[in-house]
């Protein structure tokens, strides 16, 4: 049996991919490779080998080679010769590339040993023309994973949380999505933990969410800036008022704003030298979703001013820590001078 996982939503495919490991008995017959880094020749030659102590051998190839620069996908054109496909023959010649890997793997599918179950996983959607996914679709099965949005989202958060013996609000559902987005990852240990806080059977509502997701809180303070950046003091001061009535202490509000500030000026540096939202979510480790709000707010903010930003940040700090200033006071002032 031959299954292709694929698809953006890399958190789906891989718990499908350890469902089909506890549907087989494997036994001492599992072999796992990183299809980026194994010769698909070792791959095949483990795949033709008989199982041992077992009726079956798995097979699971966990991503596939890097595309080199103005290399296409194997299409299921290129796996024939003339149109038509020589079943039951392997190609001569060794895979190189992307696309030779493809269409080697492709052309090994229909001949491949009952004994021998095969799970590829690529955490990309293929195209329909792809020569592996149309290989797939005539002698396995796909199983292509979305990242879900809006309804589709809220409903996989509520389905979540109902897995793990929990309830959840819709208000605290709409704010893990608001917050979180669809980092499907994330958001399954932010409900597993939420779930262990309030108990089985319990409902987790906005209150918890809010004390227990660094995430969520972490976001709040993002909306902060958000609005410091669009020059909206008002609603910056509502929401640091509201994120110091939910007990968010001054000096890690502090130096989470700081910490943003610092990756805004980073992220500004970065889109000037023409870098976009994918790379520079690489390029410093954090979040897509992060990376883009930053590309957003960027845009308001010179540098200097983001420094002068930064400098007053540290000031605060310090006025803070020898009790110069009230908290309450030390941070209205940050937010009707930030930036000027």
């Amino acid at each position: 049996m031959f299954y292709l996982l694929h698809g953006e939503n890399e958190f789906t495919s891989r718990e499908h991919l350890k469902k089909l490991r506890t549907q087989g008995d494997f036994g001492f017959n599992e072999d796992s490779y990183p299809g980026a880094e194994t010769s698909l020749k070792t791959i095949l030659m483990s795949s033709d080998t008989l199982p041992f102590l077992s009726e079956q051998r798995l097979i699971v190839i966990d991503g596939l080679p890097k595309k080199k620069r103005g290399e296409g996908t194997a299409t299921a054109e290129d796996t024939t010769k003339g149109g038509k496909a020589k079943k039951g023959k392997k190609s001569s010649k060794s895979a190189t590339g992307r696309a030779g890997f493809e269409k080697e793997l492709a052309e090994y599918i229909a001949t491949m040993p009952d004994t021998t179950v095969m799970i590829v996983v690529v955490d990309e959607a293929l195209e329909s023309s792809s020569a592996l996914l149309k290989a797939a679709e005539a002698h396995g099965k796909v199983i292509q994973s979305t990242l879900p949005k809006g309804a589709a989202l809220e409903k996989w958060i509520q389905n979540r949380a109902k897995a793990t013996g929990a309830q959840i609000t819709p208000d605290a559902v709409g704010l893990l999505a608001n917050f979180i987005g669809n980092n499907l990852r994330l958001l399954s240990n932010e409900i597993d933990k939420l779930a262990m806080y309030v108990g089985p059977g319990a409902t987790i509502n906005v209150g918890d969410v809010r004390q227990l997701s660094a995430q969520v809180q972490e976001a709040r303070i993002f909306d902060l800036t958000d609005a410091l950046s669009q020059r909206n003091r008002k609603q910056a001061l509502n929401i640091l008022h509201d994120l110091l009535a939910d007990g968010e202490p001054p000096l890690k509000l502090i130096s989470t704003i700081t910490s943003q500030v610092r990756s805004l000026l980073l992220v500004k540096e970065l889109a000037q030298k023409g870098m976009r939202g994918g790379q520079i979510a690489s390029t410093l480790g954090i979040a897509p979703f992060v990376a883009d709000k930053a590309l957003r707010q960027v845009g308001n903010f010179s540098i200097p001013q983001l420094e002068n930003a930064y400098h007053q940040l540290l000031s605060t700090d310090a006025s803070l820590k020898r009790s110069l200033l009230t908290p309450e006071l030390a941070l209205d002032l940050l937010v009707v001078n930030f930036g000027m």
